[in-house]
């Protein structure tokens, strides 16, 4: 694969700052948009039933499509990589990638967001390959409440298996993200807390967010970070800890008794678009600059027509100094619009 790196324009506005100061510093990539499970709050079975039209492999971004752009975005100072999907291991031949990417000169980590059925199989491919860390997706250890929250896979056993194994090939520190829905999944905060409390493994708690269009969201099914940490507290008390770095989106905290961390992403209560410094490429090479978002730059066109990198550079710089996101702290007022217009779907950008 011919390397672009030394046509990257290194010298000029490599810290480009959005029109609220904020750096751009993570680029989240999405390799796939399908999935192997069908979670109501983002890809309802109802919507994505076998007759949905999912991309074809063509209008997919390649991985030498992905690297190069992954490179221009690191001359404009990203740092960090996760990849995402839909599922990110349905993508054939991922550790390539993997290895590819970590090889960018100037990319301190690169991890990746899986739902965990396939992480068995391919954990110790991953870490040879480079990749430093991996994020799980897990809502429940009630068998019956995971079932419901996935679509109706019964596929628990393979997840806790996929962590077991991602640890043993040092995939760590593992991170568990766990969406909560008030009345849905809430009674099993404390029992997941419980089961990776002493092991090293950081559970994040996820306020329900008005992701996509066709989850049905409401604000009733929120349980507020506050609340979450209130009950958690009083069963194991928890002392606060600093951020890791700015733009950091859990709130951190330590057991007091030395038991480990446990985090809340609170980007309904407690907004931090403040901070925000992620980009996102969907997997059909659409550039995001919020989850929230309901426009793209389509950067698979002008890529496949031919352009140079110093163009490529001007359309990624130019959107982002042009970026003025916060949905979150404008939630309200956005929502309680008249004509609210579609925002991209998570399985396209990832979480």
């Amino acid at each position: 694969m011919p390397s672009n790196e030394a046509v990257v324009p290194l010298g000029r506005a490599r810290d480009p700052r959005d029109t609220l100061g904020r750096p751009m510093r993570d680029l989240r990539i999405s390799v796939m948009d399908r999935c192997n499970f069908r979670c109501p709050y983002c890809m309802p079975r109802e919507t994505f039933h076998d007759s949905y039209r999912f991309l074809k492999s063509a209008e997919r971004l390649s991985f030498d499509e992905i690297v190069r752009l992954a490179r221009l975005f690191v001359s404009l100072g990203v740092q960090k990589l996760r990849i995402t999907g839909g599922e990110p291991l349905l993508r054939a031949n991922l550790a390539d990638l993997v290895g590819d990417l970590t090889a960018i000169a100037g990319i301190r980590d690169v991890a990746l967001t899986t739902n965990g059925v396939l992480l068995s199989k391919y954990a110790s491919e991953l870490k040879a390959a480079g990749l430093a860390r991996v994020t799980v997706s897990l809502d429940s250890l009630d068998p019956e409440t995971f079932r419901r929250l996935c679509g109706g896979f019964d596929e628990l056993g393979a997840v806790l298996e996929g962590i077991a194994d991602a640890e043993r090939a040092g995939l760590v520190p593992l991170k568990i993200n766990t969406v909560i829905q008030r009345g849905v999944n809430d009674e099993g905060a404390l029992d997941l807390a419980a089961r990776f409390r002493g092991t090293g493994i950081v559970v994040r708690f996820i306020e329900y967010m008005d992701v996509g269009n066709r989850n049905q969201w409401q604000q009733e099914l929120v349980v507020p970070s506050a609340e979450l940490h209130a009950r958690i507290h009083a069963r194991w008390p928890l002392v606060p800890l600093d951020r890791n770095y700015v733009g950091e989106v859990a709130t951190r905290y330590a057991y007091a008794d030395g038991s480990g961390e446990i985090g809340f992403i609170s980007s309904v209560s407690q907004p931090f678009c403040g901070d925000c410094s992620r980009a996102r490429l969907s997997s059909d090479g659409g550039l995001y600059t919020c989850l929230f978002a309901t426009h793209g730059l389509d950067l698979r066109a002008p890529l496949r027509a031919g352009a140079s990198d110093e163009e490529l550079l001007s359309l990624i710089r130019t959107r982002w100094t042009a970026r003025a996101d916060r949905y979150s702290e404008l939630r309200a007022t956005l929502r309680a619009g008249v004509a609210q217009e579609p925002k991209i779907e998570m399985n396209y950008i990832g979480g």
